[in-house]
């Protein structure tokens, strides 16, 4: 990762450790009805699910506001970033706001290939987790529209890790 991304620092990581759990916080102000339909999401429903992106920034930015009120710090920057940028795609399709390339933020990026890797690997109401090897290829093959090219170098850079994870902690 270092080489691929050589402006990595030691605490950029630390945040994106800290704070990658937190990419999906915004659901919490989605309805219950379609957060655990299980089923397709209509269009309709979509759309209303696609808002816990703004809704989770807006709470990371408020709570970051509060804590530099009383303090003098700011240092939600990354989870802001991760919430914010987590649904957007390389060649500018995704959301909220379309942003493509390196105008999404590296943080964004990074949790946006991982985000994609545990739902394919997992079970959900409405499908069969993928395999492993499966997984990696759809990865590779959304290289350059969905992910960052780099990102996708650096996580199959990666693969005999993330493999030792994965036959660790799979359900």
């Amino acid at each position: 990762m270092y080489k691929i991304f050589p402006t990595i620092t030691p605490k950029f990581r630390r945040e994106i450790l800290w704070f990658a759990s937190l990419h999906d916080i915004g659901k919490i102000g989605i309805p219950d009805n379609i957060l655990l339909k299980p089923g397709k999401l209509t269009p309709e429903e979509f759309d209303i699910m696609k808002q816990h992106v703004l809704f989770g920034e807006n709470i990371l930015k408020d709570m970051d506001g509060k804590i530099q009120n009383m303090t003098g710090f700011s240092f939600m920057k990354t989870a802001i970033d991760i919430a914010g940028g987590h649904h957007e795609k390389w060649d500018g399709s995704g959301y909220p706001r379309k942003l493509s390339g390196h105008d999404i933020p590296l943080a964004g990026r990074i949790v946006a290939l991982a985000d994609v890797f545990d739902a394919l690997t997992s079970a959900r109401p409405y499908k069969k987790a993928f395999d492993f090897d499966l997984s990696v290829r759809m990865i590779i093959e959304q290289s350059g529209s969905h992910f960052d090219p780099d990102v996708v170098h650096a996580f199959t850079t990666g693969l005999d890790s993330i493999r030792r994870i994965y036959d660790r902690y799979r359900e």
